[in-house]
């Protein structure tokens, strides 16, 4: 699929945000979800980067910018109702803001 095709099958809701999951290309684990608008997702696009939408904020972020913490783009998909991204990445350094290499961090044991 070219990109604009693709980009013609993200649905957005209604605040024009679509979620994203962000996982580790080499390792599968899933870093963290994030928010984006239309153009933080053209922007990652072109930029193979990730740029992400704040919603407190109410502006785009580059992964990385502030911390170093960049996540280089693989590859993008989009799941079958359109309505959410998976982004598969290489990731220099922690993820999360916290330090951790993942947002996903606390578990809870059954």
């Amino acid at each position: 699929m070219d990109k604009e095709s693709f980009l013609l099958t993200v649905s957005y809701n209604e605040k024009g945000l679509v979620p994203v999951i962000t996982q580790d290309q080499q390792t599968g684990e899933v870093l963290m979800m994030a928010w984006m608008n239309e153009e933080a997702l053209r922007l990652t696009l072109e930029r193979k980067r990730m740029v992400y939408y704040s919603r407190s904020r109410r502006k785009l972020w580059m992964k990385g910018e502030t911390s170093g913490h960049f996540q280089n783009l693989v590859s993008v998909s989009i799941d079958c109702d359109g309505d959410t991204l998976l982004a598969r990445v290489i990731q220099e350094g922690a993820a999360c803001h916290t330090g951790n290499r993942t947002c996903f961090y606390r578990h809870l044991e059954s």
